[in-house]
């Protein structure tokens, strides 16, 4: 031990100048200071007297490598060098490098085979730009590399030093590279800056899209000192329009903060406000409208669109060619089939039936909570066929499924390459399509959809909505004959997993939407043998079995499975009102995971459907407030949505907007994870307090990454909330005021749309099923399918 450490003290008084321009640049919007010591080894384990902790081995191109410790060195034994230059890697993450701070590398390095090696400290992802590289003639003697750089580019503190010790112009035998006493210093940061973001300067935060007249909007206030009132200005006219006193001081140890609030309910006038207070920043502007989240549920849905796979896209920014055509190899065999179409599940191109179809489910009941804001003219192929777009888009992704289900009735648990593509354009993944075997999760959640599927298309398309439901008996007699086929990634594919611990909850879903569709016992009574699950996630999928039956037409409701599974949402939504008022920001999350913002939402849709069932205006209040947590009233001061409020993601962790180096607009973000999960997040946000663990940064998949599912769970939620308009539109429909709404309604209005006959003025009020203020074939879906 103290050879090492004097050996240490050497490296440090010894060094070589050298400055190396790299082209390319790495832009961070976050990053916590780092406070200058002289002397700061910013490698945490770099004499490797007790173990290897941070260091790490990648592997390519055929190269084979292990990593260990031997007498106090860091030992990595080369099987094969592979046939790349990087076919074997030694690394350590995560390095902060500032722009024009000086740094002094050094460490000492040797293999039992002469050979060369590249040394160097480069980008942790996007281009792999090297900030600094050495090529090094390595021999059995330790060779020392000890010199100063400055930092050229970019603020990157997140970097890495890798060490290639792949191929290198010649084969070499089985052979050892030693490494030791790394050390990495800033000596010298009088020329950076340091960053400060914009969302720590954000002293009041607000839902930055806006609220509805109606609602309740409570302002949450930050890094108070004497301020103890606020005013509301109209940012048209500059004239205050309301005054209040900030309320309720709470301390935020999550967040790192202490809270005060703000109430301006009062304020109903349509228009474009902003908040002041004291000498704090002035929030961010919002606006005020019955319609304030028309734009934004448009392009939330029409995600979807660009996120499809197998057609040619147009669009004026993320317009591509049709992708993913070829067949697909079903895993284990040589039969190949057509699995083309379906959507692009997140930030990869991966297709996979768990989640897909809790997107379905999600869409199909946010329209069937409030159909009327719900357009046909969302800019995609089938506007304006008279289907609202949001109906096109879900058979888009049933239609798919379709190809998902084997003969047996079972069906394939997903789709994708054997590993994840680099960030191009989805025509640009070309490698081998792989169907994996059948699981009783993604046959279970199949059944579900496409028992939707029949009841929502039967008056649409009759043919296609039969399909649906023979498929979804295929799919129920399989899981009937099949228990528990868990799937888990073979070891030679390492996409998106999806796996699961049971399918309980899948199937108690499929049981339920099954009954619903089909009305038939044997369903029914499959459901009552079983527990009551909760869960609207991928993994937990029990709410959506009893969405099913709690709203269902002509339910039940004194049956003991209708009081169990309300009793359940109910139980649910007191929890997440507790969880709410004790929360800072009013949100119904006290553990922050990956996709916290999809919880978010979840917990809003909860509420909502409480709302409905149990007539509160607290539930619905508390579903609110989680939706202005997603848009701006949180920690982060951000709009989790892309292109909406004023500062929103700009790099998210999405292989178009990455190829494109633009973002896609509508798509909501995974959002705080408080564990850590990727290597910007650890760069990033280590410092942080949990509530803060968000960074824009496209290397984030654990915060920034975007999924179908995430952004169909708060297409769910703005439906409920948007459909809390007082109005009882369950009374319309009654176009002949004979007392009942029936079939001849329907004819009448049917006849009325093709031109056969005129409404009176009476007559068109009830006609207006939707109440959009007109009469069209939104109204008769509607009326048809509260007959039916």
């Amino acid at each position: 031990m103290k050879t090492k450490r004097n050996l240490l003290k050497r490296l440090l008084s010894a060094s070589i100048a050298c400055s190396l321009v790299i082209m390319g640049t790495i832009m961070p919007n976050k990053a916590n200071p780092m406070v200058y010591a002289e002397g700061k080894n910013l490698i945490s384990n770099s004499t490797f007297d007790n173990n290897i902790s941070g260091w790490d081995t990648f592997h390519a191109g055929g190269g084979n490598s292990t990593l260990s410790r031997e007498d106090g060195k860091l030992a990595l034994k080369i099987k094969s060098a592979g046939t790349l230059n990087y076919s074997v890697q030694v690394f350590y993450d995560i390095i902060p490098l500032y722009k024009n701070g000086v740094y002094r590398l050094s460490y000492e390095i040797s293999s039992t085979t002469d050979r060369v090696v590249e040394g160097m400290i480069q980008q942790n992802g996007g281009t792999y730009q090297a900030y600094t590289w050495e090529s090094l003639e390595l021999t059995q003697e330790p060779l020392l590399i000890d010199y100063t750089f400055t930092m050229l580019e970019e603020n990157d503190i997140m970097s890495r030093l890798v060490f290639n010790c792949g191929y290198q112009g010649k084969d070499l035998p089985a052979h050892t590279i030693y490494l030791d006493n790394v050390v990495l210093e800033l000596i010298d940061d009088s020329e950076i800056t340091y960053p400060v973001t914009e969302n720590d300067m954000q002293s009041i935060l607000i839902n930055q899209v806006g609220y509805k007249p109606e609602s309740k909007k409570i302002a949450v206030f930050r890094n108070i000192a004497n301020e103890k009132d606020f005013s509301v200005i109209n940012a048209d006219t500059g004239s205050i329009v309301y005054t209040g006193m900030l309320y309720g001081e709470k301390p935020n140890p999550s967040a790192g903060e202490t809270n005060f609030y703000g109430d301006f309910s009062e304020v109903t006038a349509p228009g474009n406000y902003y908040i002041k207070c004291g000498d704090l920043h002035d929030s961010y502007t919002f606006n005020i409208s019955e319609n304030v989240y028309k734009n934004l549920l448009d392009d939330t849905v029409r995600m979807m669109y660009l996120q499809r796979c197998g057609v040619i896209i147009e669009d004026s920014e993320f317009d591509h060619k049709a992708c993913h055509t070829g067949r697909a190899i079903i895993y284990g065999t040589n039969e190949t089939i057509d699995v083309s179409g379906g959507w692009h599940d997140a930030g990869d191109y991966g297709r996979y039936v768990v989640p897909a179809t809790k997107t379905i489910a999600d869409m199909l009941y946010a329209y069937d909570a409030n159909p009327s804001i719900f357009g046909d003219d969302l800019n995609i192929p089938e506007s304006g066929n008279g289907i609202p777009d949001i109906l096109d888009e879900v058979r888009y992704g049933l239609t798919w499924l379709f190809k998902m289900q084997a003969e047996s009735g079972g069906v394939y648990h997903k789709l994708t390459c054997r590993d994840f593509p680099s960030y191009i354009m989805p025509e640009e993944e070309i490698g081998q399509l792989i169907v994996t075997p059948i699981s009783t999760t993604a046959t279970a959640d199949f059944a579900a959809a496409m028992a939707m599927g029949y009841e929502f298309y039967y008056e649409i398309d009759r043919n296609f909505a039969e399909a649906c439901l023979d498929a979804a008996k295929k799919a129920w007699n399989f899981l009937e004959a099949n228990p528990n086929l868990i799937f888990s990634n073979p070891k030679d594919i390492s996409t998106g997993e999806y796996g699961d611990t049971s399918d309980f909850d899948e199937r108690y879903w499929a049981a339920a939407q099954m009954y619903r569709a089909t009305g038939e016992e044997k369903y029914l009574q499959a459901l009552e043998k079983m527990q009551t699950r909760t869960g609207l996630d991928w993994p937990l999928v029990g709410d959506y079995g009893n969405i099913a039956i709690l709203t269902m037409d002509d339910t039940d409701n004194s049956s003991e499975l209708y009081k169990n599974m309300k009793k359940s949402i109910i139980t649910q939504a007191n929890n997440l009102n507790t969880i709410t008022a004790i929360n800072a920001y009013s949100v119904g999350v006290s553990k922050f995971n990956w996709g916290s913002n999809m919880t978010v939402a979840n917990a809003g849709v909860i509420l909502g459907i409480a709302a409905e069932l149990d007539n509160d205006r607290d539930y619905m209040n508390s579903a609110e407030s989680n939706l202005h947590y997603l848009l701006g009233t949180n920690p982060l001061a951000t709009c989790f949505v892309t292109g909406y409020g004023t500062l929103s993601p700009k790099n998210p962790h999405h292989r178009p907007s990455m190829a494109k180096d633009k973002t896609m607009k509508g798509m909501l973000v995974g959002g705080v994870n408080s564990n850590l999960e990727d290597s910007a997040a650890k760069a990033y946000l280590t410092n942080e307090p949990s509530a803060k663990r968000y960074i824009d940064h496209s290397e984030s998949y654990s915060t920034n990454e975007v999924t179908t599912y995430w952004n169909s769970s708060l297409i769910y939620l703005i439906a409920l909330i948007e459909a809390d308009n007082g109005e009882d539109i369950e009374l319309k429909g009654d176009i002949n005021f004979d007392g009942i709404v029936d079939a001849e309604d329907a004819l009448l209005l049917k006849n009325y749309l093709l031109g056969a006959n005129v409404l009176t003025s009476e007559q068109a009020i009830n006609a207006d099923i939707n109440g959009d203020d007109k009469i069209d074939s939104f109204d008769l879906i509607k009326l048809k399918k509260q007959l039916f």
